[in-house]
């Protein structure tokens, strides 16, 4: 079995997350069915020790719900997804939730910026960010839930 390195683990790097977004992943952690609990409490985790700025105050290249980011994990060659919520996950292959451990983690990242975690079988992961594209316009974005509207 392969341990995270403590240094690895003190050593994640700071990450910002919008207000808006981080209200509504706090709901999709704790209400969305077909995740695992310890996916749940990963993302919780890293909405907790995000540093949490107003919506309009976020810079571009950070990753975000909408973002397309083209990373590199520990094994395997360099993917590029987007980064989704879990509803939208089964729309295109390359569509990642961020309930998933790897969305989790690459939230809040900027490109240039890695982090490690331990997966379910115990073994390190880490990943890091080669370039994030910004998401589109939230009023056109299709994971956008602008909420109830006054009639």
């Amino acid at each position: 079995m392969t341990t995270i390195a403590l240094s690895d683990w003190t050593q994640s790097p700071q990450i910002v997350v919008g207000e808006e977004e981080r209200r509504r992943l706090t709901v999709v952690a704790l209400t969305e069915i077909g995740h695992s609990a310890e996916h749940a409490d990963y993302l919780l985790y890293e909405l907790d020790r995000a540093h949490v700025v107003p919506d309009a105050q976020l810079p571009p290249d950070v990753v975000r719900i909408g973002s397309v980011v083209r990373y590199r994990p520990s094994e395997g060659g360099e993917r590029t997804i987007e980064l989704v919520l879990p509803a939208n996950a089964e729309r295109h292959e390359h569509n990642l939730a961020v309930t998933t451990p790897e969305g989790a983690a690459l939230l809040g990242l900027r490109p240039g910026q890695s982090i490690s975690w331990l997966g379910a079988d115990g073994q390190s992961q880490r990943i890091r960010v080669l370039r994030v594209t910004a998401p589109i316009d939230p009023c056109f974005d299709p994971n956008h839930d602008p909420g109830p509207s006054a009639a």
